[in-house]
């Protein structure tokens, strides 16, 4: 059975191991994305406490990881080469990684359909993302999830990402 939950401070382990994993994954494929030790295991931790991790479990093994956020992302403050599509409330879908072996059948879609039930619960209308320029799986994903690429937003170490968004 599949669940998307809360993640617990006991699953920092598994899911350590699910983002080190993508991480090589993205550095075998020229990926410059995660390379630089984010996200560590102090960034999960600190999801975790704000209650803002989660997990996909299946049949008690963890195999996909993902942060929802309700709130303000910094990073999108300014964008470039476009413009968001309103400037409305928002829920921030980051570091979304998925067990080699679970890849490409569907499993990170559960994740964001988590966060479209989070906004709806909260009375959110949109969903923002972004992702490394070379990132085609999560690229491929955002389009077949129906978010609009809307521009480029740069992270705090001044790296760009395209930025995504879907409207409810």
């Amino acid at each position: 059975m599949l669940e998307v939950r809360k993640t617990k401070t006991e699953d920092l382990k598994d899911v350590m191991e699910i983002i080190n994993d993508a991480k090589r994954y993205f550095r075998e494929n020229g990926i410059d994305q995660w390379q630089s030790g984010y996200p560590d295991a102090e960034t999960i931790r600190m999801d975790i406490a704000a209650g803002q991790a989660y997990v996909l479990e299946e049949d008690g093994q963890i195999i996909a990881t993902s942060a929802i956020i309700d709130g303000i992302d910094p990073n999108y403050a300014e964008i470039t080469n476009g413009a968001w599509l309103n400037e409305g409330s928002y829920i921030v879908i980051h570091r979304t990684a998925v067990r080699t072996g679970h890849k490409g059948i569907g499993m990170a879609n559960l994740m964001y359909e988590k966060a479209v039930e989070l906004a709806k619960e909260k009375g959110i209308r949109s969903l923002r993302a972004d992702t490394h320029a070379n990132n085609q799986p999560m690229r491929r994903l955002m389009k077949k999830l129906g978010f609009k690429t809307c521009g480029l937003v740069y992270m705090k170490d001044g790296t760009p990402r395209i930025a995504y968004q879907k409207m409810l």
